[in-house]
């Protein structure tokens, strides 16, 4: 062996050394153990104020949780004349209301039983959510414009037919047909969307 090969060699196992004795710890099992890190901080319980989303789609009403619903879907309506065909969310009046899914502003719509009211079409465009008896709309809001699930859109009330004292969100969802205006549809219930079984 010539003498470059074997320098080589020695100079290769002095730092396989170095490297064991500064980056390599050889801790025997018998050993105490130092304190691990910390663990990480676990995620803060969702608060009161923030989207709850349980379901297909996203509870409208900020801080909502899913226990608070009630399926009102097939409760008469106007002396027993019609059904219901969509959920009350009962909340205090300013409450935000947020875009359920992803989708495009299709009307801004004043009406006798609605009051102001927001109709949402789906990104995909087969479903309309509808929202009634809005406070107000979120600064800025206009027609046409696109939604991300869970953006604040309006604030809860009680305008059109709704009881003063009982603000709330009334909330519809309809299946259209491609060629379906705005106020067309048909409902179904939004209820077990919202709740995930």
């Amino acid at each position: 062996m010539n003498r470059r090969a074997w320098g080589g060699g020695v100079a290769a196992l002095l730092l396989c050394a170095a490297f064991a004795h500064y980056c390599v710890r050889i801790v025997p099992a018998d050993a105490p153990q130092r304190a691990s890190a910390p663990p990480e901080p676990r995620a803060a319980p969702p608060r009161a104020d923030r989207p709850v989303a349980t379901g297909a789609l996203l509870i409208p009403v900020e801080g909502i949780p899913p226990s608070a619903l009630v399926d009102t879907f097939t409760q008469a309506r106007a002396g027993g004349a019609r059904p219901h065909d969509a959920i009350d969310i009962m909340a205090a009046r300013g409450r935000a209301v947020l875009a359920a899914a992803d989708g495009r502003v299709e009307k801004l719509f004043w009406s006798e039983d609605g009051g102001r009211t927001l109709y949402q079409r789906s990104a995909d465009g087969r479903l309309v959510y509808y929202y009634a008896h809005l406070d107000s709309y979120a600064p800025g809001l206009t027609e046409g414009q696109a939604l991300r699930r869970g953006q604040t859109i309006a604030t809860v009330g009680s305008t059109g037919n709704a009881d003063e004292a009982a603000p709330h969100l009334h909330f519809a969802v309809h299946v259209m047909r491609p060629d379906e205006p705005w106020y067309g549809g048909r409902p179904i219930n939004p209820y077990p969307l919202l709740v995930r079984p």
